[in-house]
This record gives structure tokens, C-alpha cells and sequence, in this order.
């Protein structure tokens, strides 16, 4: 799982307006994407420059734009859309907080998302961030992602619908990919924990801690971006403002409903893993008390098996046994008799 760098000292005491990237490049070069969905089919098309965007004004469209590094693009879609520095601040950093913020001719919105390759069984983290315009969205990716390849699939059959319900509709689509991938890795991840449980039943050796803290981990670092996620959506529900219509509230009470499950999912399985922890260490306590009571059990057959030998062990002369002529054979049976009979005995009793 990818964690979100530290902040750089080089970053620190920058100005809030100051259009510079401060993560880490994962993609070479900044690709701009346009999706026309004003025209009956969707068409996208790849730009090279802010300027082309004039071809597509009192159009419906989506902007996606791949790497953000690039400074002076920043500047430049700043002016042409009079997105507010400060906001483009936000989203050249990638390491900020999900968050909701209005502005003049829009709205802000910023998540982490996140996406399972299941051939290298692991999860990638990127941050998205997301403004919503009266006749345009855009969206913001570290890198290049099939994560919304489901939402172009819709846009291309259902373009009608995401024409007449507009940019804030596109927004909620969006986001339910995002949040829907919040459950599925969790159910993966649970999935696994579930499993382990069985198998810490059947065996809890040593290694099953070792995962169980790997577990643990993994789940913290979830919590770390699902919560405030939570908190955004949230914000997002009671806004009032302009940018998300009424006939569009819905849908995003439906993403509350669904950030709301990914929570539980999250603390549901952080539960098993205590409750698993807490078995684990049951199971070798009782494994130590198994070992300790058999000790105990040939200990306490030894005891007078010792006295025995310590008493013919004395080197007194008037000792009439040691005259007998079997009495070695004699003292063998003796103490062969008293250790079986106390086995016999601590079985009964169902000591061992």
C-alpha cells in the first residue's frame, strides 16, 4: 500500500496561493482529456494546451487531467477558468486532506482513491481531486487510471441522463466509484481475516501474530483515508450552495449512505482482529498450561519415586532390605506399582 509522503522541508511556510507541486511524480507527463458529453455521442479527445478548450465552450464537459506537476498549466486554467490559486494549491499537493470547499464559479472536492491490482495483491493510493463548474468538471489524478473506466462505459450508453442531471451528477458517479472501492478492498482484506481465524483455530503458531499485526496495520492505514472521507461527504450532504442541484440531493445522500457502510466495514473487521488477538493469546496461554500440567503430573510421580531411592541410598549397615536376596527386583515393582497407580489416578481426575 502506498503511503502519502511526508511534507518536504523545502514545502514548509509556502504561501497558500503559491502554485507548486509538492508530491511525489508518478506519471511523466501531464495528459488533459476531454469528454464532450453536450453532442447525443460522447467523443474524447486528447489537448495539448488550455486554449482548445474555447472549441467547447456552452458545452457539457469533463476535463480530466493526468499529473500535476506542471506548474504553468496550473496558471493557465486558473485564468482561463478563474479557479482561485489557492484552490489549484490544493490540488498540486497531494498529501492534503479529503476535504469540500465553494468558491465563486465552483466547487472543490478532494478524496483519496483507491484501487486493488490483484496480480501484485496490493493497493494503490492516489489522490483525486474533483471541481464541479456550471458546465464542467474536472478531475485531478496523480496518474493514469482505469479506476473510472466503468463511469465512461455509462457515459457513453446513458449520455442523455448525465446531459440533462449535468456536471454534479457526473461529480456523484465519480465518487460512488471511488467509495465503491472502499468496500470491495475492505471485503478483500476481510476476507482474508475471516480466514485467518479459522485457521488460528486449527493452529495458532507464532506466525499468526505476525499477520494479525500486518493486518492491523493495513487497516489503520484505510481508516486513515476512509474517515475523513467520511467527514467530507458529510460536509458535502449539507452544503447549500449552487453546485449541486436539488434533483441531484439524492444520489449524494445515497454517498453518505455508502461512505457510512465503508466505516463500519472498517471497524467491523478491526474488532475481529482484537477479537482474534485475543483468541490467539487464550489458545497459547492454554497451550502453556496443557505443557506446565503434564510437567507437573511426572514431576509428582518422581516424588516418591525419589524418596524411595533416597531411603535405600543411605549407606547404613542394619538396613535388613538390602539383605534380601530380591529386594532390587522388589523396590522396581514398588515403584512401578505407585507411578501407575497415580497415572491412574490424575486420569481419573482428568488432570492431563
Amino acid at each position: 500500500m502506498h503511503q502519502t509522503l511526508p511534507k518536504r522541508q523545502e514545502d514548509i511556510g509556502l504561501s497558500p496561493h503559491e502554485l507548486k507541486f509538492r508530491g511525489r511524480h508518478r506519471s511523466p507527463e501531464v495528459r488533459m482529456t476531454v469528454f464532450d458529453i453536450g453532442t447525443e455521442d460522447v467523443t474524447e479527445t486528447i489537448i495539448h494546451s488550455v486554449e482548445e478548450l474555447q472549441s467547447y465552450e456552452d458545452k457539457l464537459l469533463w476535463l480530466n487531467i493526468d499529473g500535476l506537476h506542471n506548474e504553468t498549466l496550473m496558471r493557465e486554467l486558473a485564468d482561463r477558468l478563474h479557479i482561485p490559486a489557492e484552490i489549484l494549491s490544493d490540488v498540486m499537493e497531494p498529501g492534503t486532506r479529503p476535504q469540500t470547499e465553494e468558491f465563486d464559479d465552483g466547487l472543490f472536492l478532494s478524496i483519496k482513491m483507491m484501487q486493488f491490482d490483484e496480480t501484485l495483491n496490493q493497493v494503490s493510493i492516489n489522490n483525486l481531486s474533483i471541481v464541479v463548474m456550471s458546465n464542467m468538471l474536472i478531475t485531478f489524478q496523480e496518474e493514469h487510471s482505469s479506476l473510472f473506466n466503468p463511469v465512461k462505459e455509462r457515459l457513453k450508453k446513458h449520455n442523455r441522463r448525465f446531459r440533462s442531471l449535468g456536471a454534479d451528477y457526473l461529480a456523484f458517479a465519480l465518487l460512488d466509484v471511488v467509495i465503491d472501492n472502499y468496500i470491495f478492498i475492505l471485503g478483500v482484506l476481510g476476507e482474508k481475516i475471516e480466514a485467518l481465524e479459522n485457521k488460528m483455530v486449527l493452529n495458532p503458531d507464532r506466525g499468526i501474530l505476525k499477520i494479525i499485526n500486518l493486518f492491523k496495520r493495513e487497516l489503520s492505514d484505510l481508516g486513515r483515508y476512509i474517515k475523513p472521507a467520511r467527514e467530507m461527504i458529510t460536509s458535502l450532504v449539507k452544503n447549500d450552495g449552487d453546485f449541486i442541484t436539488r434533483k441531484n440531493y439524492k444520489y449524494f445522500k445515497e454517498l453518505q449512505d455508502n461512505i457510512s457502510q465503508a466505516v463500519e466495514l472498517l471497524d467491523y473487521y478491526r474488532e475481529i482482529l482484537y477479537d482474534e488477538l485475543n483468541i490467539y493469546h487464550s489458545s497459547m496461554s492454554t497451550r502453556l498450561n496443557d505443557i506446565m500440567a503434564l510437567l507437573t503430573v511426572f514431576s509428582v510421580i518422581f516424588i516418591p519415586l525419589t524418596f524411595i531411592v533416597g531411603v535405600y541410598g543411605m549407606n547404613f549397615k542394619n538396613m535388613p532390605e538390602l539383605q534380601l536376596p530380591h529386594g532390587y527386583f522388589i523396590v522396581w515393582v514398588v515403584m512401578l506399582l505407585i507411578a501407575a497407580g497415580m497415572l491412574w489416578y490424575f486420569k481419573r481426575k482428568k488432570w492431563f
